[in-house]
């Protein structure tokens, strides 16, 4: 799978997951839970393999810097989050935060920094990527015990 299809793959299932949140599907901490992971795992694969790739071009370069920033908001949301009290409407009002600031992420990635990224690297190149950020993704999952 290529990289690019790889991280829209991930932000369909958290999207997914914050829908089962928000609807009360389920067990809340079991979902938050797996939500963060995740958020974590997703942030991890970009911060090491995809924006390296290509932080350093001229049209990509502005967008990473700002993506690294609004990967550190969101891990110290989900800190705070994971520490909260689930039941409560702060905790569910933070949820919201969060859920929000990830959209917005993932909207200027999908809609910005990927359309460029796909000019930038050929498609083997992105097929490599994405090999080597899944078996990332594997390796990370699996150091949680998912």
């Amino acid at each position: 799978m290529d990289a690019i299809n790889l991280l829209k793959t991930d932000h369909r299932q958290v999207d997914k997951l914050f829908e089962q949140l928000e609807n009360g599907d389920g067990n809340r901490e079991r979902l938050f839970t797996e939500l963060a992971t995740e958020l974590t795992v997703h942030a991890e694969i970009e911060e090491q393999l995809f924006y390296p790739a290509v932080k350093d071009a001229e049209p990509t370069r502005d967008l990473v810097l700002e993506s690294y920033e609004e990967h550190k908001q969101m891990k110290l949301v989900l800190s705070d989050l994971a520490r909260a009290d689930k039941k409560t409407p702060e905790w569910k009002a933070g949820l919201k935060v969060l859920m929000e600031d990830v959209q917005h992420h993932v909207g200027e990635e999908e809609k910005e920094l990927f359309p460029k990224v796909s000019k930038l690297l050929s498609k083997p190149q992105l097929e490599e990527l994405g090999t080597r950020m899944e078996a990332l993704k594997v390796q990370q999952l699996a150091a949680v015990g998912r």
